[in-house]
């Protein structure tokens, strides 16, 4: 097996796979990236098993071949080298592998690539077509609210409900929610799915324009875009009814400056119990009072901003974080709360949605102490 590659062609590729591979694993194999060079494509491909994901680069091919080559090594020397050509050569009977540059030799040992677990063969009629951009906002509108908890292994994914023209994605852990929909899709089926976290944010570090295809069955997803292939297991359990939660009848709406609530929240919540993050917001006559108390160390903060409210006054209590988060993936220069009381969930909206989107967030409230 021999080609040779340009080292910053080489680098692009390495970072994307890198985030498959895990940092521990009982299958020693699994630290290893296989390349797989026909012609003059190298075929990079990482997994951990759950998910597979592989990337083509274009070399001068001199000789075809295999095999599995230590995934942090390659890629710790690579980054660190200057824009470059690379020569590799590997000699697959002892898995030697060989790296020349103008001013260097670097030698390590592979692994064969028998060894190297096979990528699923995929079969789909169900394809989707989306931008990749309006996928990439689908995404990071709604990862930050995925769950963490592994008893509750379908709240570790995000729902998507897809249609023939809209896509909706939905994440949730339980202390806040976010729904968000697009109407530029092209799909030829309706499906819903759960799709791991980890896989959506690896697709939504791919950098570059254009369309994504996504296919899927009933136990796998992939996604191809521009020469890199990522296959994801499904998460094959029943999301929660989230429609079920989301209030109809919160009727006290307050409008205010987001950046303004966001900044404010960040500064008294400094003041709050490091155990609940507890804030409290207090609400009458177009002015917004946050505050925060620290018992056990004697601290407390209080700020005051102005808001658009115009209904009876009220008090609800949040985690500061959740807020904080809710507030930090809204983009509109105004947020609009609807309320109905102390201890039913609140909805928060952008006062202006981007065209084709619809974003909607809910933030559970926690009980304060009086």
């Amino acid at each position: 097996m021999k080609f040779h590659v340009s080292s910053s062609e080489l680098q692009k590729a390495l970072m994307k796979v890198s985030g498959v591979v895990p940092t521990r694993s009982t299958l020693p194999i699994l630290e290893n990236l296989l390349f797989d060079v026909t012609g003059n494509i190298l075929k990079i491909t990482a997994t951990d098993l759950e998910i597979a994901m592989s990337v083509d680069v274009q070399v001068s091919g001199m000789e075809n071949g295999k095999i599995a080559v230590p995934a942090k090594r390659i890629i710790d020397t690579v980054r660190a080298l200057p824009d470059t050509k690379v020569m590799f050569s590997v000699d697959t009977e002892n898995n030697k592998i060989k790296m020349v540059t103008e001013n260097g030799e670097y030698a390590l040992t592979g692994e064969s690539n028998e060894e190297f677990p096979t990528t699923p063969q995929f079969k789909s009629e169900n394809e989707i077509e989306i931008d990749i951009e309006a996928l990439r906002r689908l995404i990071n509108k709604t990862s930050f609210a995925v769950s963490t908890d592994e008893l509750r292994p379908a709240m570790m994914g995000i729902f998507f409900q897809v249609k023939n023209t809209e896509i909706c994605a939905v994440a949730t852990d339980g202390h806040r929610l976010v729904r968000t929909k697009n109407k530029a899709l092209k799909s030829k089926f309706k499906k819903d799915i759960v799709i791991p976290a980890k896989a959506l944010n690896l697709v939504a570090k791919f950098n570059e324009e254009g369309m994504i295809k996504i296919y899927v069955n009933d136990s796998h997803v992939m996604f191809q875009f521009q020469g890199t292939t990522l296959v994801s297991r499904l998460i094959e359990e029943n999301y929660p009814n989230y429609e079920s939660v989301i209030p109809l009848d919160n009727e006290k709406h307050l409008t205010v400056n987001t950046s303004q609530l966001l900044a404010s929240v960040r500064r008294v919540s400094l003041y709050s119990s490091s155990t609940t993050h507890q804030i409290r917001m207090s609400v009458k006559d177009n002015e917004l009072s946050i505050a925060a108390e620290d018992i056990d160390f004697g601290s407390e903060a209080k700020e005051t901003i102005s808001c658009e409210y115009s209904a009876e006054s009220m008090e609800i209590g949040f985690n500061s974080n959740y807020v904080s988060d809710i507030l930090t993936h809204i983009e509109s220069d105004e947020v609009v709360f609807h309320f109905n009381s102390p201890t039913r969930a609140g909805i928060v909206l952008p006062h202006s949605q981007k065209e084709g989107e619809d974003v909607l967030m809910l933030v559970m409230p926690v009980r304060l102490n009086n």
